[in-house]
């Protein structure tokens, strides 16, 4: 390993390695923040009904998750600079394909595999910088890469409305989709000169495939009911039949001495399976509540995508107002006690930004929700990178290179649950006119703070089984990962 820093800094081939790994984090992760802005423009554009809307949203994260772990492995194999570059063209070409599209069923499809190609790409990002940085280089480089994808966060919405209001709705949806392309194109031409060809691998460990393709068709069981409003007993005795499974065919892999999906040191421990419990809950609100607020905002009160951003913007500054301190409070008070409080703030947040949409007047409606986004981000800031660490530090010592895959993969599928569950409640559940919208987005709150709720609930329960926290590390850098965007992919 490098990693070696010079009194400017990285040395220079670090610097430029570190460059392609957030230009890459940077592409894929302003993606979808520019996405949310740009749905309900979309939505009018090519017609979607509410099952597309769902799919388009959803399929994302759900396609990403199920790439990181099969990727990471890959790379692990065969060295990441060919799953690099194949993953950016695919998330660049899908891209273009999506801004092309006539119908919203090619946008569905077209999401799909750009989640896959992004997926493929981050699983090479977390591994490159853990082969090429190490002790406090590559804690620097985590910190950036954190930094990166609060930037994406934070500009994707502006970005994406001002795109919009230039253009307008019908052309402007897809100069938001193509916005990805620019920068996925850098980052191929950066990927392509600098990143290491190959590093040297010691074993071989096999792909759980039949385990991927279980657990893709647990979450699509459990995401269909949502999509679909019927079939809830069919469905559910899919899942209940998938989940099944799973556990038989996991326990057989394991039994037969071949590496399963999830790692039997994990499923042993508590504290890993309710820190990670956790953190879904926390990142498939986080990034439903945002899907269904900018829903909101353009369709209730007929705000313009730029307007929709500025109310939405204050949540990246929250997140950044409370990283600057977040592992200070976290040495002081421990995580468990940052995590819980973290989360109180973010379920009381939803809850009140509920609440004020059945009763507040619509001209001062916005202004109250940018203050509870504010809020919201707040919260998120002293949840997200300490539920990981404290995660990643009860993975056993044998399951510790896979820990961090199996965290991101679980919040991605929850993530396509939860948008597909709260997107669906919002919009088969709008009745006619601003007042039955407020009614759908009351309803989408409440289900979101419901689940932060039971992720508050599990993280009380966590710090009782817990052992003894072990000392708190030095933070990496004053900053957080962005809601839903991970430290550690």
């Amino acid at each position: 390993m490098s990693g070696t820093e010079t009194g400017t800094g990285f040395a220079r081939r670090d610097r430029l390695v570190l460059a392609v790994c957030l230009a890459a984090g940077f592409t894929t992760l302003l993606d979808q923040s520019v996405l949310n802005i740009a749905v309900p423009s979309l939505r009018d554009a090519l017609s979607a009904d509410a099952a597309q809307v769902q799919w388009i949203v959803a399929g994302y994260s759900l396609a990403f998750g199920l790439a990181l772990v099969p990727g990471g492995r890959l790379g692990d194999l065969h060295g990441r600079k060919p799953y690099f570059l194949f993953g950016m063209a695919l998330f660049v070409a899908a891209g273009i394909l999506s801004s092309c599209a006539g119908n919203a069923w090619v946008v569905v499809v077209s999401r799909l595999l750009q989640g896959f190609g992004a997926g493929m790409v981050n699983a090479q990002v977390i591994g490159t910088i853990q082969d090429v940085f190490s002790g406090p280089a590559r804690a620097r480089a985590l910190g950036l890469y954190a930094v990166t994808a609060g930037a994406a966060a934070a500009l994707g919405p502006p970005l994406g409305g001002a795109l919009i209001a230039a253009a307008g709705p019908g052309l402007g949806w897809r100069l938001a989709v193509l916005l990805n392309a620019p920068f996925g194109l850098a980052a191929l031409v950066l990927a392509a000169r600098h990143l290491p060809r190959r590093r040297p691998v010691e074993g071989r460990a096999g792909l759980d495939l039949p385990g991927i393709a279980l657990f893709a068709a647990l979450t699509v069981l459990i995401m269909l009911p949502f999509i679909r409003s019927t079939g809830y007993a069919v469905y559910g005795a899919g899942a209940f039949l998938a989940a099944g499974a799973l556990v038989l065919q996991q326990y057989r892999r394991a039994r037969a001495g071949r590496q399963p999906l999830v790692h039997p040191a994990l499923r042993r421990s508590a504290p890993y399976a309710l820190g990670t419990m956790v953190a879904m809950a926390q990142f498939g609100a986080s990034l439903a509540a945002g899907m269904v607020l900018a829903l909101f905002l353009q369709g209730a009160l007929g705000l313009s995508a730029m307007a929709s951003a500025a109310v939405m913007l204050p949540q990246a500054l929250g997140m950044g107002a409370t990283s600057v301190f977040a592992w200070r409070t976290v040495r002081r008070f421990g995580e468990h006690r940052v995590v819980t409080a973290g989360l109180a703030l973010s379920a009381a947040a939803l809850l009140a930004s509920g609440v004020s949409t059945l009763y507040v007047p619509a001209a001062v409606l916005p202004a109250l929700l940018a203050a509870f986004q504010f809020c919201a981000g707040a919260a998120t800031g002293l949840t997200v990178a300490p539920t990981q660490a404290q995660v990643l530090r009860h993975a056993p010592a044998e399951a510790a290179g896979v820990a961090g895959g199996i965290l991101q993969m679980a919040q991605r599928m929850a993530a396509a649950v939860c948008i597909s569950a709260v997107s669906g409640i919002y919009l088969h559940g709008a009745g006619s006119g601003a007042a039955g919208l407020r009614h759908a987005y009351w309803y989408a709150a409440l289900a979101c703070a419901a689940i932060v709720g039971a992720g508050l609930v599990v993280s009380v329960l966590n710090r009782r089984v817990s052992r003894a926290p072990a000392p708190v590390p030095e933070a990496p850098a004053p900053a957080s990962a962005a809601p839903g965007k991970e430290l550690a992919l």
